[in-house]
């Protein structure tokens, strides 16, 4: 496994994409499609203009995943759908790179916010993001981030 420079994902990264994804729900004990079914969507998502992925590695061993949205307060939002680097790619700036495309590669597509989801045990993507300037509260009150959601 070579630390390849993050670029950005093509289809025909996609099994590759599918694979960290899995890996990823696999890891925190989340429930998953197939890889074949993620390897699918992520091909057709990334001919898409407002969705786009960033790999880095060879072969890839970590990924950030990104959808755009439009905004009625600040235009259009980039939100990080996933971060993950394999276990063993970990502690070596590789997400930090990975993040850091993320966020040109947004702003490039017109994005003016990047909003990423933590959840509350994962105190690790917490210290990563606060690091890389994600805090998770304002700055100015105090007043702490949630993402609601709701299945339909």
């Amino acid at each position: 496994m070579v630390d390849a420079d993050p670029r950005l994902a093509t289809v025909a990264d996609a099994r590759d994409v599918a694979r960290l994804l899995h890996a990823f729900n696999v890891e925190f004990d989340t429930p998953t499609p197939r890889a074949e079914v993620l390897a699918e969507r992520i091909a057709s998502l990334v001919e898409r203009d407002d969705t786009f992925v960033v790999v880095a590695g060879s072969p890839p061993n970590a990924i950030g995943l990104v959808t755009l949205r439009p905004n009625v307060w600040s235009g259009t939002v980039a939100l990080l759908d996933e971060l993950y680097v394999e276990p063993g790619a970990r502690g070596r700036g590789i997400g930090a790179r990975v993040l850091a495309l993320v966020v040109e590669e947004a702003a490039g597509r017109g994005a003016t916010e990047l909003e990423v989801e933590v959840d509350e045990p994962d105190v690790d993507a917490q210290r990563f993001y606060e690091r890389e300037g994600l805090p998770l509260a304002d700055a100015e009150t105090g007043d702490r981030a949630f993402v609601v959601r709701r299945t339909l």
